[in-house]
């Protein structure tokens, strides 16, 4: 149980577990802090210490890049501003009180800690609420009580943006999906067999395979206490739009999901339904433009996890070598999509230009 958690506090780069213990990775000799930037090694290459002495004992050296050794200002800053944020959910957070307490200015309290945790203290906070809030649902916590432990004011608010955040109200997501009720229906398509799947909010899973039998037995494992129905009735424009979009007449998709997701899935998810049809981004880029560069492969991670597919677009994420990368039903899809799309936006693209190239009609 230490291993797993250590570990966990590693993929999450967890500024918190830094002095708790270190990590040393057997292919490279090097030991480093739970927050270290650098590249995520193989979980089966890495040792876990308490103290930095013990992995020195046993022939790792110190990472030169996060100094495990050391414990710089700019860390003691950001977790000083953490243990604030978190003793105080119903406090003044805003960044001027937070900036006020460690006697530093507002903007130089933004730089420092989102340059360190990757997201803003007002981020932060959002994501302590949050997350308290979903524990003490998910330990069956009356919502009322629980949203006002979690530091919300209001209910209002956080009623408002409950789909988003978590693809179900607060008391279907305590009740771990018990009592959803989803219709589905699945259909042929150009790429095999088509499942659609949508609450009374919107769709919640979008799948492609070859056998409908694998496509219904996903689906309630997504959903286990979900109640499920086949009904092509009730989800027929969504179906129609869908096929359209395959059959090349509807670029474009803007359709109502109702999918759960971590706060960067959803970023990653919304930055991918930006990608122009016929138009590829690679993961590091993605990354990139949400302001995380070394973030590629949790952004890979996103994709893999997205479940409708075409809505988000993931099948347009390609590796920096303009390669393919993982599609989640299937690699020979992946390269259809692709072709497909390369094939109509290059047309229209022609068109376009021949119908300028035209002098304007008197």
């Amino acid at each position: 149980m230490y291993d797993q958690s250590c570990w966990q506090a590693v993929l999450a780069r967890d500024i918190h577990a830094d002095g708790t213990f270190v990590f040393a990775v057997r292919s490279t000799g090097i030991y480093c802090r739970p927050s270290c930037p650098a590249r995520r090694p193989q979980r089966e290459q890495v040792v876990f210490f308490p103290v930095p002495e013990a992995a020195e004992i046993a022939g790792f050296r110190a990472c030169l890049r996060c100094k495990p050794r050391e414990i710089t200002p700019q860390v003691e800053l950001v977790q000083h501003i953490c243990r604030y944020i978190e003793a105080n959910p119903e406090g003044q957070l805003t960044l001027a009180a937070l900036s006020a307490q460690v006697s530093v200015s507002p903007h130089h309290l933004q730089r420092i800690f989102k340059r360190i945790m990757g997201i803003t203290p007002r981020q932060y906070a959002e994501a302590r609420r949050l997350g308290q809030l979903k524990a003490q649902l998910r330990e069956g916590e009356a919502v009322t009580r629980a949203l006002y432990d979690a530091g919300y004011s209001s209910s209002s608010r956080l009623y408002e943006q409950a789909p988003a955040r978590f693809g179900m109200t607060p008391s279907v997501y305590r009740q771990g999906g018990k009592g959803m009720i989803i219709n589905y229906t699945i259909v042929d398509c150009p790429l095999g067999r088509l499942l659609v799947a949508a609450t009374e909010r919107g769709i919640c899973a979008v799948s492609l395979g070859d056998c409908d039998a694998t496509l219904k037995a996903a689906l309630s494992s997504e959903y286990p206490a979900a109640e499920i129905h086949f009904d092509e009735n009730s989800l027929s424009h969504w179906v129609s739009a869908l096929l359209s979009h395959l059959g090349s007449q509807q670029p474009y998709l803007d359709l109502p999901l109702d999918v759960q997701a971590t706060a960067f899935q959803w970023r990653v998810w919304e930055e991918l339904q930006t990608i122009p049809y016929g138009s590829t981004r690679s993961y590091s880029n993605i990354a990139q433009r949400l302001g995380h560069p070394k973030a590629a492969r949790a952004v890979a991670r996103s994709c893999a996890a997205n479940p409708v597919a075409l809505v988000i677009p993931c099948h347009r994420v390609v590796r920096e070598d303009g390669s393919e990368g993982g599609y989640r039903w299937g690699m020979e899809r992946t390269r259809l999509l692709l072709a497909q799309e390369w094939t109509i936006a290059e047309s229209t693209s022609e068109v376009v230009k021949e119908c300028r190239k035209k002098p304007p009609s008197i």
